[in-house]
Order: C-alpha cells, then sequence, then structure tokens
C-alpha cells in the first residue's frame, strides 16, 4: 500500500515512473505528484498535502517554477525543503531544464489549506 500522505511513495513512484513515461512526463499534474515525496519534516506530512504548494508554472523551455510557501516565515527548514523540491522534479521528470523554488507568505500558510487526509492525520477536525 503507498502512503502518500507521509512521503514514503518515494521507490513506488521511482518505479512507476521508470515503467511508465506518461508518468515522466513533465506536467503540472506530474510535478504536483513528484512533490508529494517532500514531507515537511516538523510534521511528517507531505508538502501537497499540507496545501504549501500554490502555483507550479512550466515553460516551454523546460523551466518549472514552484510558488509555495512554509508553516512559519521563520521555518529553519526552508533551505532543505527547497533543495529537496528541485531534486525530486529534476530527477523524476524528463525535459526539466530549471527549477526556481519562489517561497511566498501571501497568502499565509493556514491549517485550512491541508487536505483532509492530512487534517485527519493531525487530529483536525
Amino acid at each position: 500500500m503507498t502512503d502518500t500522505l507521509h512521503g514514503t511513495t518515494t521507490a513506488t513512484a521511482t518505479e512507476t515512473t521508470e515503467l511508465d513515461p506518461a508518468l515522466r512526463a513533465l506536467t503540472e499534474e506530474n510535478v504536483r505528484t513528484c512533490l508529494m515525496q517532500v514531507d515537511d519534516p516538523e510534521l511528517g506530512i507531505n508538502i501537497v498535502d499540507l496545501g504549501l504548494v500554490y502555483e507550479v508554472h512550466i515553460r516551454d523551455e523546460g523551466d518549472v517554477q514552484v510558488v509555495m510557501t512554509l508553516t512559519t516565515p521563520f521555518c529553519p527548514v526552508g533551505p532543505s525543503i527547497k533543495q529537496q523540491v528541485g531534486n525530486v522534479i529534476k530527477r523524476d521528470l524528463d525535459g526539466v531544464s530549471k527549477v526556481e523554488v519562489q517561497f511566498t507568505f501571501n497568502p499565509p500558510w493556514d491549517k485550512e489549506m491541508m487536505s483532509e487526509d492530512a487534517k485527519a492525520e493531525l487530529g483536525i477536525f
């Protein structure tokens, strides 16, 4: 069973993308799927289900821009998350020439941005 909430899909996602070229295609949906492998280390839940990923832009040249936030403006793991985002996208998707991760705090993150699964995991109802 795959547990995407906790980002434990790394091996499964990588194996799947090696077998299915459609999953390696550079699309917004595939970028978001890749980002489910990146966990917020303090909460142990992936950044997509936490609602931290606001926008994904793909340009014709294979440049990917991810606009996201952090749970707090002074989050000490921001640089680590930024590096993981770039690494996962470059590793798992074809045609990526550059990844830019832009942090924004407008709007500020709020627990209401989380998926229902993430809320349940954290006991927020």
